[in-house]
């Protein structure tokens, strides 16, 4: 059991939560992530840790209301327990001193990336963050991600807030302007598709943190198989990330819409009850 320590809200759907866990804040890195459990029968979703506090023990969620099991999760209020946590799992990002790092994240993906652009900048990387949302009020970390990062550029899709325009017009006036040494993304899987793409056309390596649906989180029950290179891997115990130009994102977008009827009937339920 996990003791629950504070929670922020950030829009309608979206929440931070501050989780006693000290074995994974002390062991965790950029890039790691956990399984979080809600319940004696809960579905066990993947989390990656925003932060962490090795003096406190407490590691830091941000967890989106998208179904069942994050409504539990995000319906915990400060004092209350979750059940199971299990990390930190996954390969840490490979952080080095590459030159010039583009980071393009959108929504919540924001989250996993804040951790990473901070990692890139303290080994010496000039960061350059693409932060990308429908509108003002979903984007989040604004604060924390333009003081880790080098420069910001926003992007909203109704222009109410930074450029107008989609991520992928802010990562190619980026590229357009100066040369770009490496680029990460991370957000929805059909934004990291677009997001290589554009990298691709431009020779620039380019790595995607997947979020497929997971299960176990050991690569026992192969529900996060993923196509990268023409080869089977899974995002639990190979990823999450992976070369971005590689993987085989309209296998991915077709394996993440697999049980959208039965997420939609359990959610018609849960609401009900």
């Amino acid at each position: 059991m996990n003791k629950i320590i504070d929670k922020k809200q950030f829009s309608e759907n979206v929440y931070q939560l501050t989780i006693e866990a000290p074995r994974i804040a002390k062991n965790r890195r950029a890039g790691h992530f956990v399984i979080v459990k809600v319940g004696k029968n809960g579905e066990r979703i993947p989390l990656t840790i925003v932060d962490s506090n090795i003096e406190a023990g407490t590691i830091t969620l941000i967890i989106q209301r998208v179904g069942v099991s994050s409504s539990k999760l995000v319906d915990l209020n400060v004092g209350e327990y979750v059940d199971d946590i299990v990390g930190p799992l996954g390969h840490p990002t490979h952080i080095e001193n590459f030159g010039t790092v583009l980071a393009a994240g959108g929504g919540v993906g924001l989250a996993p990336m804040l951790p990473i652009i901070k990692a890139m900048k303290e080994a010496g990387n000039r960061v350059i963050t693409v932060l990308a949302a429908r509108s003002k009020d979903l984007i989040i970390l604004e604060e924390q991600i333009k003081e880790a990062s080098t420069e910001i550029l926003i992007m909203t899709n109704d222009g109410s807030y930074g450029d107008k325009g989609l991520i992928t017009a802010g990562v190619e006036k980026i590229i357009n302007s100066e040369k770009v040494d490496l680029a990460l993304t991370i957000g929805p899987a059909i934004m990291m598709k677009a997001v290589s793409e554009v990298t691709r056309k431009y020779s620039i390596p380019t790595v995607a943190s997947l979020n497929t649906i997971m299960v176990d989180g050991t690569g026992m029950c192969g529900a996060c198989r993923v196509s990268v290179g023409g080869e089977t891997k899974f995002v639990c115990v190979d990823g999450p990330e992976f070369d971005a130009h590689k993987v085989e994102f309209d296998e991915m977008l077709s394996r993440l819409s697999a049980y959208k009827e039965m997420e939609t009937e359990a959610m018609k339920t849960f609401k009900c009850e």
